[in-house]
């Protein structure tokens, strides 16, 4: 599976040439003149990357770049301008753009960077379902065991925990099992970076 590669670029022959190339070394091309028709464009969810031209006429690479970092879009960027300079790329990078090449482009190294951009999606794409997944986890938590889980995840031994919550050690014991199975925690340790990564 290949995935998706989105250019963005107002040069209609720049565009052309570079959806003609990548299709021909097998990928699926979606084209945008603006970056407001692929902003107006509802993408479907899948894997892929962006080839997006910085200067352009209406808002401009870096301003889409912004503005899917703000939407939380896991599509990783590829800048290829003709109007690169060393702060633009520099910025550009630190916002989380995987490479900032300049036309003309060698057809090896825009193909080295889409290589490395969808390595960076699949990246992406695994953390986001892990995190998906652990958040579905702890929602099927009753509220006193999400209680517990807070108390457990801060280091409280199961007679403190008792105390704190009213209850005997027992049921804080039947708790902590329940709730080891539910969010499929082999060890205390597992649990404590599960509870990092939901953000305790």
């Amino acid at each position: 599976m290949t995935g998706t590669i989105h250019i963005v670029d107002d040069d209609a022959a720049f565009l052309k040439a570079v959806s003609r190339l990548l299709t021909a070394h097998g990928y699926k091309i979606a084209a945008y003149a603006s970056a407001e028709e692929f902003l107006a464009t509802d993408i479907a969810a899948g894997r892929g990357c962006m080839i997006l031209d910085v200067r352009m006429s209406g808002i401009s690479g870096l301003q889409t770049q912004a503005r899917l970092v703000e939407r939380g879009d896991l599509l990783p960027i590829i800048f290829l301008t003709g109007h690169g300079d060393i702060p633009m790329s520099v910025r550009a990078i630190k916002d989380g753009a995987v490479d900032f090449l300049t036309k003309p482009v060698l057809a090896k190294d825009l193909m080295a960077s889409i290589d490395a951009a969808l390595a960076q999606y699949d990246r992406a794409w695994s953390q986001h379902r892990h995190a998906a997944e652990l958040k579905a986890r702890y929602a099927s938590l009753t509220a006193r065991e999400k209680e517990v889980f807070g108390e457990i995840v801060a280091g409280k031994l199961n007679r403190v925990i008792a105390s704190d919550l009213g209850t005997v050690e027992r049921t804080i014991k039947a708790h902590r099992q329940k709730i080891m199975e539910k969010m499929c925690a082999a060890s205390l340790a597992d649990l404590v970076q599960m509870a990092v990564q939901l953000g305790f």
